[in-house]
């Protein structure tokens, strides 16, 4: 059987579309697996994000654009590969997104999502879980769209419904890093810091403090490894 990444080294990916980029960590992630590309196109609605990304990737053929999923500014069949990563269960709609990147996919394309899941996780991928529902409910009390994450059979029934041709999963985790590693723990403790800043005048603010205050404890007492995604990857 092969791995997740073994199964993208067997992949061209053509242009490339990259849906909910954030940073562009997933961009980066795809050039070191993929058999080869053309070009990358990430799209987002966050500004921010968008600056961190193009600082990360000043490559000439990678480029970023501000826009929504739902309404995508390309026209019907235009990308040999459209993406998501981690992204699913930060969407206010969902369907509208799976179906905006099939609209603008090949036909024979590649369809890729990469997603954490929530259950099946060792005790130290569950402080990833805990940590991110966390911040998703510090920023669902400021009024950003941020969901707890999906299980993975969730995960499954979202791709079977996009209706793709030869629907593989793989799962993906690396569980041979040091999860009490001081550096990391020290990274661990500053977004928590900048959290816990953000919950000033919030009226479910002393509720959401103690509850980072005991994911700052278990970070240290039991560590941290990421959480397992799901990769899927199908043709249209």
């Amino acid at each position: 059987m092969d791995t997740g990444e073994e199964a993208l080294s067997k992949l061209s990916g053509g242009h490339v579309l990259d849906v909910a980029t954030g940073s562009g960590g997933f961009i980066q992630f795809l050039m070191d697996n993929l058999d080869d590309y053309k070009e990358f196109t990430g799209i987002d609605n966050n500004p921010r994000s968008l600056e961190a990304a193009t600082q990360a990737h000043p490559q000439e053929n990678v480029h970023f654009r501000q826009m929504d999923a739902t309404q995508m500014d390309f026209p019907d069949r235009h990308f040999d590969t459209v993406c998501m990563a981690n992204s699913l269960h930060h969407m206010a709609d969902l369907p509208g997104a799976l179906a905006e990147m099939k609209r603008v996919l090949k036909p024979g394309g590649n369809f890729i999502i990469s997603e954490m899941y929530r259950d099946g996780q060792a005790e130290t991928q569950l402080t990833h879980v805990a940590l991110h529902h966390w911040w998703a409910a510090v920023d669902t009390a400021q009024g950003i769209i941020h969901f707890e994450t999906f299980t993975r059979q969730q995960i499954i029934e979202i791709a079977e419904k996009l209706g793709l041709q030869q629907l593989r999963l793989y799962d993906l985790k690396d569980l041979e890093l040091d999860p009490k590693d001081p550096e990391l723990v020290q990274q661990l403790d500053s977004i928590i810091d900048r959290y816990i800043q953000r919950l000033e005048n919030l009226d479910e603010a002393t509720e959401l403090r103690q509850r980072g205050e005991e994911l700052r404890q278990r970070v240290h007492e039991l560590g941290f490894h990421g959480a397992t995604e799901l990769l899927v990857l199908g043709k249209k």
